[in-house]
């Protein structure tokens, strides 16, 4: 007997044991595979349930939130309406929302219909009616024939009294279709109510029973019923199919609602995986195995001595780091000459990852030195901010006083020219952080492109045709006109890139409809009526992988030192502070189009106010509490503050002025910083202030918000007014705060 068969016959001998070992185990594997798969099953249909509950407290925290608005505390129908289709845009899980008067008479729903149902004969109205918490029902929409879930709570006086029925239509059907999606279409998932009819059905082609239908006296209802008996349940259709059926632990929200919330998947879906797995596993033993003798009867028949040596060299120089050891040719063939390969393979590519890696990490240092430099702006600017306002105002208050000497007066009003470039700066390094807050006015975007025509055609040269398509009576926007102005030239600019060679570059402004096939560049619909300003080129266009990235911030294409990648992300920015939405279609060789989308005003323009030195009046007389943390800025305004004729109390901190208020005395106006120490920011401290003191003026100042100032509840129409400031601006934004009616 030759060598090489009794070493492969010594080989098969020692793989016989652990041979059967693997084979036991990829035994239990599939087992376990199985239960996992059931166990799979039957979380699934917890976590739809957990959902389902989720959603309807959050729907009862919704409910609790309206029934407190002062916009459905009203018998103006439209108002109504209107308010409830705001709500219902920011909450599209609800098919509607609406009201029920206390004769079930409807009043305004969130669609604006303005029909006319009677909803006495509905289920959840009755109990309303003699309930005060939240009421569920599932029934299918009367106008959309839907499967929907009523949430309705009643609303009542203090007294008791029911003012209204509060109604929300939760869509059941397409919460089962994100479920359906989100479990990977592997999963069918069936809602019944409690008396069998199917609200929502399976869409997989061995159900039957359709939407509407009734499987009350099916052994899959019964099972529905009765979960305890058993955790699974296997059903076989008519063809032959088996499903396996798992329902949800009922909740409370689902119990009081009457569903049954099951989650099925075929037997032989369930178990395919599981097979595949083992006859996969057995494949590789099966390969594994063959390898092995093959690699024994060459060891057997060839000397591999050398070779291997070669390998153990490769493999030390590896180890040292040395991703440039090769090992040179001549490979011997078979397996050993394969490593060899691959081994030289291996180093080759773990030489080009250790460069990719190194370039990684030089990006992510910049990109993380360029966020630290934003953060690091945004503190900058505040404190420069509190500097320059006490710099300008004092350089007023010397020009004033040194009107009589020249040169003196001539310094004071160049420090006072300093100070606002200042602030200049500070604005530009605030815009770089994106977190200057917007400046937003009721504007003619026509009006705006035409008064940058001639910036923009200077932008570009002659060697570019320009064409402004500008329709007549567009709609009034609410826009910042220097942020518009920035972003349009950003776009601009832009073009001209894309244009080395000349070309065509098109500004077009018009009014539009959106709907909600119409998406923003992330993705998200935001139908609505808009104005829409477009700039469109003839340029070298983009890829659709540059495409999808062109708003990324940092993110650019063109050489270094040439740009830093933060236009589009600004003007992005920009748009959706504003409320509106951004679209983008880009194509190589066929140039580019970015369209910007400004939400229609709802309402006409307010008529522009006064100008500053109007309103400005030197002889007030009424209180002012200033609070405000920097005792220079505060010392300078209330030195400014009196010699407008304002009595003045000073404080340090929101705390302090919170006591003072509570104390007796008039105080007219709260003029308070945005951002100061200790907890507690202007916007909470004029909440406290004004339940304190419900009529009492709101007037905030600051240099630097890391978000938009939001108006608490019960303030009012409070102002900003932003460091730094001219005595002009502070005695103007005083008496308009001052003359603001209160509500």
């Amino acid at each position: 007997m030759s060598l090489r068969t009794r070493l492969l016959i010594l080989v098969i001998a020692a793989m016989l044991v652990p041979a059967g070992l693997v084979g036991l185990r990829f035994m239990q594997n599939r087992s376990s595979d199985i239960n996992a798969a059931l166990t799979n099953l039957a979380a699934a249909a917890d976590e739809i349930a957990g959902d389902l509950d989720e959603k309807i407290q959050g729907t009862a925290q919704l409910h609790y939130g309206l029934a407190r608005a002062r916009d459905l505390d009203t018998r103006d129908k439209a108002a109504c309406s209107a308010f409830l289709s705001e709500v219902r845009e920011e909450y599209p899980q609800f098919t509607g929302i609406l009201t029920i008067d206390p004769d079930g008479s409807l009043f305004c729903d969130s669609l604006r219909t303005n029909r006319s149902l009677d909803l006495r004969d509905r289920a959840y109205f009755k109990q309303a009616l003699v309930s005060n918490r939240v009421v569920l029902e599932p029934v299918f929409g009367r106008l959309t024939g839907i499967s929907v879930l009523q949430i309705a709570y009643p609303v009542r006086s203090d007294a008791g009294t029911l003012k209204l029925i509060l109604l929300a239509s939760f869509n059941l059907r397409k919460f089962a279709e994100f479920h359906h999606k989100r479990l990977l279409a592997e999963k069918e998932v069936l809602l019944v109510d409690g008396k069998g009819t199917v609200l929502v059905a399976p869409s997989g082609a061995g159900w039957s029973v359709p939407v509407g239908g009734s499987i009350a006296g099916t052994e899959l209802f019964r099972f529905a019923a009765t979960p305890d008996q058993e955790s699974f349940h296997e059903l076989t259709d008519g063809a032959g199919r088996t499903h396996v059926w798992s329902v949800a632990a009922r909740s409370p929200s689902t119990r009081d609602a009457g569903l049954y919330i099951l989650v099925g998947r075929s037997k032989d879906g369930l178990v395919s995986a599981a097979n595949r797995r083992l006859y996969e596993d057995l494949a590789i033993l099966a390969v594994a195995s063959l390898l092995l003798l093959a690699a024994v009867w060459i060891l057997a028949t060839v000397s591999v001595g050398r070779q291997v040596g070669r390998l153990a060299a490769m493999a030390k120089n590896l180890g040292r780091g040395d991703l440039s050891a090769r090992i040179p040719p001549p490979h011997p063939e078979g397996e050993l000459g394969g490593l060899m390969t691959l081994l030289n393979d291996t180093a080759e590519s773990l030489q080009q990852q250790r460069a990719a890696i190194a370039d990684l990490n030089q990006k992510l240092s910049q990109s993380q030195k360029m966020e630290a430099m934003g953060q690091l702006t945004g503190g900058v600017a505040h404190d420069f901010n509190n500097l320059l306002t006490v710099i300008l105002g004092n350089s007023e208050h010397l020009a004033d006083q040194l009107a009589g000497n020249k040169e003196l007066h001539r310094i004071a009003g160049d420090i006072a020219t300093a100070a606002e470039r200042g602030s200049d700066l500070t604005r530009s390094l605030l815009a770089f952080a994106r977190k200057q807050p917007l400046r937003p006015l009721d504007i003619d975007i026509a009006g705006k492109l035409l008064d940058m025509e001639p910036l923009l055609r200077r932008s570009l040269g002659e060697h570019i045709e320009c064409t402004f398509s500008l329709d007549a009576d567009l709609w009034m926007t609410s826009v910042d006109p220097g942020q518009l102005a920035t972003a349009l030239l950003n776009l601009v600019l832009n073009a001209r890139d894309a244009l080395p060679e000349g070309g065509k570059l098109t500004v077009e402004a018009r009014n539009t409809s959106l709907g909600e096939s119409d998406l923003d560049v992330n993705g998200e619909p935001r139908p609505g009526d808009y104005v829409m300003v477009a700039v469109a080129d003839t340029g070298t266009g983009m890829t659709p992988e540059v495409a999808s990235r062109a708003f990324e911030p940092f993110f650019t294409t063109k050489e270094v030192g040439k740009g830093t990648g933060l236009g589009l992300s600004m003007v992005y920015g920009f748009v959706r502070q504003s409320g509106g939405l951004v679209q983008m279609q880009s194509e190589p060789g066929h140039g580019s189009v970015v369209r910007l989308f400004f939400p229609r005003l709802a309402t006409p323009p307010a008529e522009d106010p006064l100008p500053a030195e109007q309103i400005a009046a030197p002889d007030g007389s009424e209180t002012i509490l200033v609070v405000e943390d920097d005792d220079m800025v505060r010392a300078y305004v209330e030195n400014e503050l009196k010699a407008l004729g304002y009595r003045v109390i000073a404080r340090s901190n929101g705390p302090a002025a919170l006591d003072l208020l509570r104390q007796r005395g008039d105080i007219h106006l709260l003029f308070t910083d945005v951002v100061m120490p200790g907890g507690m920011f202007g916007p909470e401290l004029a909440r406290q202030a004004t339940a304190l003191r419900p009529g009492l003026k709101v007037l905030f100042t600051s240099g630097y918000t890391q978000d938009p100032v939001k108006t608490p509840d019960g303030v009012g129409d409070a102002r900003i007014l932003t460091k730094p400031f001219r005595r002009k601006d502070l005695a103007a934004m005083l008496r308009a705060a001052l003359s603001t009616p209160s509500r």
